[in-house]
Parts: C-alpha cells; structure tokens; sequence
C-alpha cells in the first residue's frame, strides 16, 4: 500500500513533529492569550482579540518590578556561576588531587537532589548564619545550583579538546595567557555559552528554591505564583511571549552564526 510505505518511510520525522508541538503548545497558548481581552480577573477563556496588554506590558503594579529583580538575579547568577564553573571545570579535568573523585560527585549533587530539599537546606544554613533572607540569599542559592550545570557543560567541551593544539601554541613560543586566550578559551567558548544560558534560564525560571529563601523579595515566578490565587493578568502572558521570542532569536542567531562558520572552514 502506498499510503503504508510513505508512513513508514516518514515515521520518524513525523514522531519528531508531534513531540516538538507537543513541547510547543504552551507556549503557543500563552501567546494566543497574550491578545485576549479577559472579562473578569481570570484569562483562561479567549473572549477578544486586543493588543492592550502589549501596549502596556507594566500595566499591573509591581509586576515589571519582580520582573527586574529576576533578571538582575539571573544575569548575577550567571556570571558568577559561569566564571566559577569554567575555573572548576579546568581544573577537574586537567589536574589530578586529592578527593579528585569525591568532588566531581558532590558537584553533581545538586542536580540530583529535590529542590525543597536544596530550599529547606539552604534556609536552615541562612537562619544559622544570621542572614538577612533577600536579594543576596537568592543569589547565592541560585549560584548554588547553576554552578553543577556549567561544570557539566564546560567540563563535557574540555574533555574533548584536543591538547595537541595547545602544545601547538607553545611551541610558536605563546605564552600561558596567550595560549589560554588565542586557542583554549574560544575551543572552550561554545561549552562556556551553553553553561551561561543554561544558568540564566534556570535562575531565572527557579519558583521553589526562591520561595524558600527570599524574604520580602518578590521575583517574577513568585509574583505569577501570587497572581494566580487572585487572577492572571494578561501581561504575565505578554512577559512570556517576549521571553520566548528572545529565546528562539538567541537560538536562531546562534545557528546563522555557526553554519557561517562551517561554511567559512570549508
């Protein structure tokens, strides 16, 4: 049967179409509500079409405010987890030391642990140390758990290096930052970026671990969280859209630029 060979033929591409709008439908449904104009407090059912709320996306008091302080908390999070990871990432696989083992293991703790048990841990360490729970307690947990995703992404890119090339450099008489700078550090780069991106989208994203550390501070997830016991404004749907649109052009960007790359190398 025809129809029977050309699905067979095509099953593969065909499962891998279904999964992707399986994984894209939320987003295409806050983005469909994005242009509702709700006619109570709850935007759960499309009554019309309007563009009001993009046209005020601060509309809803302090939301733009929870908003900047998750993005402050992220792009913090994501330096310093990034610059530590990076550092920790060299060091696991270029150097051997003692409890080398135990801690490759313990970086990978944090992946694997439940985040309220991360949260309650965390809280219990602040209260003992005296800290003032906000801003700099969030960040600090965020680094936390973003550090053991940087140390995947980077540590996995420098196992694949290729130390011929280093030693290549040296013996063109360049110097240990010269050689670190002109060939490691761009090898290493794509490792580096995705371990960045990685640790913005989760710091960013993060409800729980926030929760339970953050005092009276209000990021952007607790602030949905607290809309929706009152009712959803169509603006939290409008800072999702946004967000995901920036995701895919970053996405995309990167894609250009690599198969520019490839085609330059070639």
């Amino acid at each position: 049967m025809p129809f029977v060979n050309w699905f067979k033929r095509r099953l593969v591409v065909i499962a891998g179409l279904l999964t992707l709008a399986y994984l894209l439908l939320p987003n295409i449904v806050v983005t469909v509500f994005s242009f509702n104009k709700p006619k109570g407090r709850f935007n759960y059912e499309w009554q019309r079409f309007s563009t009001d709320a993009w046209k005020d996306p601060c509309g809803v008091a302090d939301m733009c405010g929870s908003l900047s302080i998750s993005l402050q908390i992220a792009v913090w999070a994501t330096v310093g987890a990034t610059v530590l990871g990076t550092m920790i990432s060299f060091a696991l696989v270029r150097y051997r030391f003692r409890a080398r083992g135990a801690v490759n293991s313990l970086i990978f703790l944090p992946m694997a642990m439940p985040e309220v048990v991360m949260a309650a841990s965390l809280l219990t360490l602040f209260l003992n140390m005296g800290a003032q729970l906000g801003f700099w307690t969030i960040l600090i947990a965020h680094i936390m758990f973003c550090l053991s995703f940087v140390v995947t992404a980077v540590k996995a890119r420098v196992m694949s290096m290729d130390p011929r090339l280093e030693e290549a450099a040296r013996d063109l008489y360049a110097g240990p930052a010269q050689t670190f700078l002109r060939v490691t550090l761009p090898i290493a780069a794509p490792g580096i970026a995705a371990g960045a991106l990685l640790s913005f989208a989760l710091s960013f994203d993060d409800f729980i671990i926030t929760n339970f550390n953050a005092g009276s501070t209000v990021t952007f997830p607790m602030f949905v969280w607290g809309s929706a016991q009152r009712g959803t404004p169509v603006q939290i749907n409008v800072i999702g859209t946004a967000m995901f649109l920036i995701a895919v052009l970053l996405v995309l960007t990167s894609m250009v630029a690599g198969n520019r790359r490839n085609k330059q190398k070639a």
